[in-house]
């Protein structure tokens, strides 16, 4: 057989399923759309759910992808085998009710016999078992030896989603790799678990409804769904036994090697590490380029799983410092030519994924610590399996996989309870599911707009007119349609044309009123329904509004006006932020409403003042300079030539609507906007903060809002000017820095008082010095001493003094504490002044620990901070080697 590329694969097959009258798509992002059942894209077909749902129609009715995918089902098993990996390319063509099994079969055959050039003498093709037509096609219509087709049962040739939906027979075209595969058995054969026969297309014929009873009826609408795995068609064709050994994923490992300073295939340990980290760069740069931010819970919890896990193997390595920003370029280069937003972003995937991995290079050691001491535990109560909630809290917390917290413990003597930590492992997993909410089949949230034909659309003409004419063709609750609302009554409205903005972008949805004959409602908001229909929730104020009914919608002016101010400013504001912190910025999130706009953006470190400032300034600069806002719609080909920059993970069409405002800002929008940046007025960041790692929020207003903001400063100075008697608000710096002064010489006035008193009552309780087995110890209680003085004085005895264990207590501002200290020289004796304050605590139900040589602990009933106080003598008998 020829060998050929990977890259050279995808795009032969894109371009022969062209030719067959399929639109070529590119791939969605692994980041689903509308689609609660995943938290990551996992097959070809995953992001086409409503076009073979019938929710939506499709741009054309034959359809191609390679679609990038991501399954961590298999994660404890990557690295140790050579087929197993979280990253791959689907292959994929797509019939939404055109062609069925006769084209499907014979494009498949003619892709791998003619393109390809695979003998057919090695191919074979199984079928379900009650499937003859497909086998009579194979046969009759593509010319597949008779000998070469298999029928196989239900669980490898029937594919269905639940209990219920869309389901159907499929076909597998498998590739004979020859003896040397196979396990020698005599019933060796298509089907046989070894490795010779290997499965490598699979055609799904989807051609029935199933239902809860079991039973199947046909499907009006027969769909055609396939799957190649791109990596594994390219070992066949390159002749390799291993995804890793493809040349675009070997150049990875190479590199991986190169870093490591090992060589591949001499190390079966080793090699289990280098296809880890082989593996999962490249799922984590992907995840990167399409906005996956690591974090502890979903898909961020996928990303982060995988980067520390090859952080972890690559210590195992020996290799130590940062490495993965040696790792992205490779991943980019090799897979660029296909994922141009790999290229684009390419500063931003690799300062993201360096900064977690500082993150996680930091947390190993605490980790390390926190398992130390567990170990240490163990040892004292002698007992020689950690817990799994233990085990659990290490990999949640610290990023330990289990398998490094069982490496270790076995180096000590000791194991894991796995089954527990899996436990607790499912119950994470539980919770996040329930979090994703319910969801009907393929994952389509079924509402009341899903009964409303797929063909109806709502005409939006709001980018131009605030007011329009219409009718109200559907009105319906959150659970069915209705044919009237009377007053009070909250309804949604679906009309086939409106000039109301629905939420979508950040860009939150309009309102408004919408009068009737009838009657009159308040648009309280406006949402996207399903494919392509609009939905206003309105609330009847006056009279009955009925279904079928000619309307008359007025947008409320100020509020959009306002919209568009913050809106186009948010455009503004991620240019700034670019041209000040790097190109790294990308949006992350976006709130846009009347009030004020709320814009996320890709970060790694707090804004300084200097460089809040000078966002600040810079967008009020383009404010000024009046740019015009000019808004085309064009192919995404051109947008992407013009540089017009696109949000992380949305799903485009093929023509885009592109915003731009001079040479300052072009991004892909559909929202609305101002005409010129100077209707913006003005500009003023209100706050900026953290919201998650590696994410920075800007809190902003423009126009009027700037104004309010204005009128409110004045206020709060002229408030405190009063406070502080002055007549002249310009004196209020120079009184507030003379009442600070003020504050601060009284404070250390008072500090030094309570010095003084706390020296006499530490002169009276070194007075009365006990001894337990040769150690001196003191108690006392501090009354209406705050805590850090409390600190203060126990510093100094034991600073001051020899073999001795101090336990005192505290009550002020109603709270009350205990704090410990023992001098260094009791500490080899076995004392621990966090141990003691912890038992000493829990007689006053409190909880608390620290050093060994000093802790705090606090106490939420203080009658019973004496009862407490009186255990020292019996801990220090017990403590005391």
């Amino acid at each position: 057989m020829k060998w050929m590329g990977l890259n050279e694969l995808r795009e032969a097959y894109l371009k022969f399923f062209e030719s067959k009258g399929h639109l070529r798509h590119k791939s969605f992002p692994l980041v689903p759309q509308n689609d609660n059942s995943l938290l990551l894209i996992n097959a070809g077909m995953a992001p086409l759910k409503p076009y073979f749902t019938g929710q939506e129609v499709p741009p054309k009715v034959r359809m191609t992808t390679c679609q990038k995918c991501i399954r961590t089902g298999d994660i404890e098993n990557v690295g140790i085998t050579a087929r197993h990996g979280t990253f791959f390319e689907m292959l994929g063509n797509f019939s939404f009710g055109d062609y069925f099994k006769e084209d499907a079969t014979a494009w498949a055959w003619e892709f791998i016999t003619k393109v390809l050039e695979i003998p057919e003498d090695r191919l074979y093709v199984t079928v379900y078992e009650d499937d003859h037509e497909a086998a009579e096609i194979w046969e009759k219509k593509v010319g597949v030896r008779k000998d070469r087709i298999y029928y196989l049962g239900k669980e490898d040739n029937f594919w269905e989603a639940g209990i219920d939906g869309p389901c159907g027979p499929c076909s597998e075209i498998h590739f004979d790799r020859g003896e040397e595969y196979g396990c020698g058995k005599p019933t060796c054969g298509i089907g046989c678990d070894c490795d010779r026969y290997m499965e490598f297309w699979n055609l799904v014929f989807t051609q029935f409804e199933r239902h809860e009873d079991g039973t199947y009826t046909p499907l009006k609408q027969r769909n055609i769904d396939t799957g190649m795995g791109l990596e594994r068609i390219a070992a066949l064709m390159q002749g390799v036994s291993s995804i890793f050994d493809v040349d675009t994923v070997k150049a990875i490992r190479d590199k991986v090697c190169e870093i490591a300073g090992v060589s591949y295939g001499e190390d079966p340990k080793k090699d289990i590490s280098i296809r880890v980290i082989t593996d999962h760069i490249r799922s984590v740069t992907f995840m990167a380029s399409d906005g996956v931010l690591p974090s502890n819970e979903g898909r961020g919890y996928v990303m982060r799983r995988l980067l520390r896990r090859a952080v972890r193997h690559a210590k195992l390595l020996g290799i130590n410092g940062l490495f993965l920003n040696e790792l992205v370029p490779v991943v980019v280069d090799n897979s660029k030519c296909e994922y141009n937003e790999l290229e684009e972003k390419y500063d931003y995937i690799t300062k993201l994924l360096t900064n977690e991995e500082k993150n996680f290079n930091e947390t190993i050691d605490r980790g390390m610590n926190l398992l130390s001491e567990y170990i240490e535990k163990m040892e004292k109560d002698g007992k020689t399996v950690l817990d799994g909630e233990s085990c659990f809290f290490l990999s949640d917390t610290y990023g330990f996989p289990i398998d490094l917290t069982r490496e270790i413990l076995e180096e000590k003597g000791y194991t894991c309870d796995e089954e527990g930590f899996k436990v607790c492992m499912q119950h994470q997993k539980e919770t996040a599911r329930a979090a994703r909410g319910g969801s009907k089949y393929m994952g389509a949230d079924e509402t009341v707009f899903h009964r409303i034909s797929k063909e109806y659309h709502t005409e939006f003409v709001g980018y131009t007119d605030m007011e329009c004419d219409t009718t109200l063709d559907y009105l319906t609750t959150d659970d069915d349609f209705v044919d009237e609302a009377k007053c009070g009554d909250v309804v949604y409205a679906v009309v086939p044309k409106t000039c109301f903005y629905a939420e979508s972008g950040g860009q939150i949805g309009d309102t408004g009123m919408i009068v009737t004959k009838t009657g009159k409602a308040k648009v309280l908001d406006t949402t996207k329904a399903v494919a392509g229909k609009t939905a206003h929730k309105l609330e009847v104020v006056e009279g009955v509004v009925s279904k079928g009914q000619a309307a008359h919608l007025t947008v409320c002016k100020e509020s959009r006006e306002a919209l568009m101010r913050n809106h186009s400013c948010a455009h503004l504001l991620q240019s700034a932020l670019r041209k000040v912190l790097g190109d790294h910025v990308h949006q992350a999130g976006q709130l846009v409403t009347a009030d004020r706009l709320r814009f996320d953006f890709s970060h790694f470190s707090a804004m300084n003042a200097q460089e809040l400032a000078e966002v600040e300034a810079t967008v009020n600069e383009w404010v000024l300079s009046a740019l015009p806002i000019v808004v085309k719609e064009m192919p995404i080909a051109e947008a992407q030539k013009m540089g017009a920059m696109a949000l992380f993970g949305e799903k485009y069409g093929e023509v885009v609507r592109v915003v731009s405002m001079g040479d300052k800002s072009v991004e892909f929008c559909g929202g609305t906007h101002v005409a010129n940046t100077a209707n913006i007025g003005l500009f003023k960041i209100v706050s900026e903060a953290s919201v998650a790692a590696g994410v920075r929020r800007i809190e902003a207003v423009t126009g009027l809002g700037v104004l309010k903001l204005l009128a409110e400063a004045n206020e709060t100075i002229a408030q405190a000017s009063a406070n502080l008697k002055l007549s002249n608000s310009a004196e209020l710096v120079a009184r507030t820095a003379a009442v600070m002064q003020e504050i601060k010489d009284k404070n250390a006035e008072i500090s030094h008082l309570n010095q003084c008193m706390c020296a006499g009552k530490m002169d009276a309780l070194l007075e009365d010095i006990k001894e337990v087995k040769g150690v001196r110890y003191i108690i006392g209680a501090l009354e209406g001493v705050k805590p850090d003085m409390m600190r203060e004085f126990g510093d100094k005895v034991k600073a001051e003094n020899e073999n001795i264990v101090c336990l005192l207590s505290t009550c002020c501002d109603g709270k009350a504490n205990l704090m410990c200290v023992a001098s260094k020289d009791v500490l080899a004796k076995g004392i621990h002044a966090g141990k003691i304050v912890a038992k000493a605590a829990a007689v006053a139900g409190g909880k608390g620990g620290g050093r060994p040589d000093s802790a705090m602990a606090g106490v939420p009933d203080a009658s019973k901070l004496e009862e407490a106080l009186n255990t020292l003598p019996e801990i220090l008998s017990e403590m005391v080697k």
